[in-house]
């Protein structure tokens, strides 16, 4: 199956009533734990490219590793730029087949945030690619994007809505108190000011820094809107904690593909169960 769009994957999210997990990826193994984990749950999912994956990974390498594994499976498999910060870099994963940009100008005043969304629009929506704004500052670092405690922002529903009429964007992120990275302790958010945000809104939700928010609260989050939810640094722990467990069983491991192998399984477990939780299994 080929690549589908951002946009068509969230507009059958809301008719259904759930949200697709958009799990950022590093490296060939954690693609295809993706791949698999959606294949296993017959879910549609998003594949998403951090600034820190492709400085790493190559931004042609991990577009062709996913074009390949969406060509081989029998779902949905979108294919999305998760806090692009220029407009530059959005157009390089446009042209490289990228299904999806979010165009991260939380930083800026809201007219700059607007124009830059706009402009990258402009190149997007003639390609047919998603464009994924963020309104509100979230805590926490995701890779070179880093907001402090102090600077973080709740997402205000009025000016949601000027945004989303302004900006050309097929979907909104918003700060309701989640965070990037590990959490110190459990994260509260603002489901009252999702509730808002959803009832005057008519584009999909995207929660971000998701790892480590409770499954209980997720479930809440996607029954008031949420239908984009991004998981990253959940993902890490997983393959990390099985790969240093395999090197700590054989010290004198020489042979990569036993560190990565379970890993990979590792990873692929984390994300079965978070797809389970957002309600999206059997929906592809």
């Amino acid at each position: 199956m080929a690549l589908v769009g951002l946009r068509e994957m969230l507009e059958d999210a809301e008719k259904g009533r759930y949200a697709v997990g958009a799990f950022n990826c590093n490296n060939m193994e954690i693609i295809q734990a993706i791949i698999d984990a959606a294949v296993m749950e017959k879910s549609p999912v998003i594949i998403q490219a951090s600034q820190g994956a492709i400085k790493y990974a190559g931004l042609e390498y991990i577009a062709a590793l996913t074009k390949l594994a969406a060509q081989k499976a029998p779902v949905p498999v979108a294919l999305h730029l998760d806090h692009g910060t220029s407009f530059e870099q959005a157009v390089k994963c446009i042209h490289a087949g990228f299904t999806g940009v979010m165009v991260d100008g939380s930083k800026y005043p809201v007219e700059e945030n607007i124009a830059l969304v706009n402009r990258v629009a402009a190149v997007a929506r003639p390609c047919g690619v998603s464009v994924e704004g963020e309104l509100g500052k979230i805590t926490g670092t995701e890779d070179d994007v880093y907001v402090s405690d102090k600077e973080a922002l709740y997402t205000d529903p009025d000016e949601a809505c000027y945004f989303v009429e302004k900006a050309q964007v097929d979907a909104l992120a918003i700060a309701i108190g989640t965070a990037h990275g590990q959490y110190k302790g459990e994260p509260k958010l603002d489901m009252d000011r999702l509730r808002e945000i959803d009832r005057r809104l008519d584009i999909p939700i995207v929660l971000h820094g998701s790892s480590g928010v409770p499954d209980d609260t997720l479930r809440e989050a996607v029954a008031n809107g949420v239908r984009k939810i991004n998981i990253d640094t959940n993902i890490r722990e997983a393959f990390m904690a099985a790969a240093k467990a395999a090197l700590a069983e054989q010290p004198a491991l020489l042979d990569p593909r036993k560190m990565l192998a379970p890993a990979r399984e590792a990873a692929r477990e984390l994300i079965r169960q978070k797809i389970r939780v957002f309600g999206s299994n059997n929906r592809a």
